[in-house]
């Protein structure tokens, strides 16, 4: 990194948009770029679920879910090239995209209790890297228009269901969890839908975030347009 953006105030982007639409590896890749740090919200709420799930806690049960949300202590890697999230300790990175996770997750997401203490998080991380001078890409589905609504640069990524679909499915056996694309499809569509509807921070495109439609963009055409966005905002 220059010493021109050493010298910056901390430069801080929001990244929204539905499951599948490239946000991870498009935030990881601009933070890497520009030298910032790197938080997944959604792996936090992930992360609950996991925690929940493996202590039999029932996750449609709010009262539940909140009675034992004190004993889950989340943290965040926020090395863009080394993330990670732990619980309790336990480095959770790759459990927490299990299937049983993911079906979970939108039932735990939607407890405002739990993003009560999720966002308090997430802002502790933004507010460590401003100490820092340090700059930071935030994504998930409602950084721009619950968590950081003064976000320096709001993004919202998003492309069609099918695109989604065939990346997430790809990605998924990749990383050795078998997935079809058309079940994926379908999961894809009803967690758009729980997201979409739920009563706290639901998934919106805030009024002042910039659309990129990745449908039919590759990883690096949508990478390069983020990239030009964040420079002008450096004023580069």
């Amino acid at each position: 990194m220059s010493e021109e953006l050493k010298r910056r105030p901390a430069f801080v982007v929001a990244v929204d948009g539905p499951s599948g639409s490239g946000k991870s590896s498009v935030s990881r890749g601009i933070a890497t770029m520009f030298g910032f740090r790197y938080l997944d919200t959604g792996a936090m709420y992930r992360a609950v679920a996991w925690w929940l799930l493996r202590n039999d806690v029932d996750v449609n049960d709010a009262h539940a879910v909140v009675s034992r949300l004190p004993e889950i202590e989340i943290e965040n890697g926020t090395d863009p090239l080394r993330p990670f999230i732990a619980v309790n300790g336990t480095d959770v990175s790759r459990e927490i995209r299990e299937q049983f996770v993911t079906s979970a997750v939108s039932a735990v997401s939607a407890v405002p209790e739990v993003r009560a203490a999720m966002v308090q998080a997430q802002r502790a991380e933004v507010i460590a890297a401003r100490d820092d001078q340090a700059g930071i890409v935030v994504e998930g589905r409602d950084i721009g228009t619950s968590v950081l609504p003064d976000a320096d640069l709001k993004i919202f990524l998003t492309a069609d269901n099918a695109a989604r679909a065939a990346r997430r499915a790809a990605q998924d056996n990749d990383e050795g969890r078998h997935a079809e694309v058309a079940q994926t499809a379908a999961d894809l569509a009803a967690r758009d839908a729980a997201d979409s509807s739920r009563t706290a921070s639901p998934l919106v495109q805030a009024h002042d975030a910039i659309e990129i439609d990745a449908t039919a963009l590759g990883f690096d055409e949508v990478v390069a347009e983020v990239e030009r966005l964040v420079r002008d905002g450096l004023g580069q």
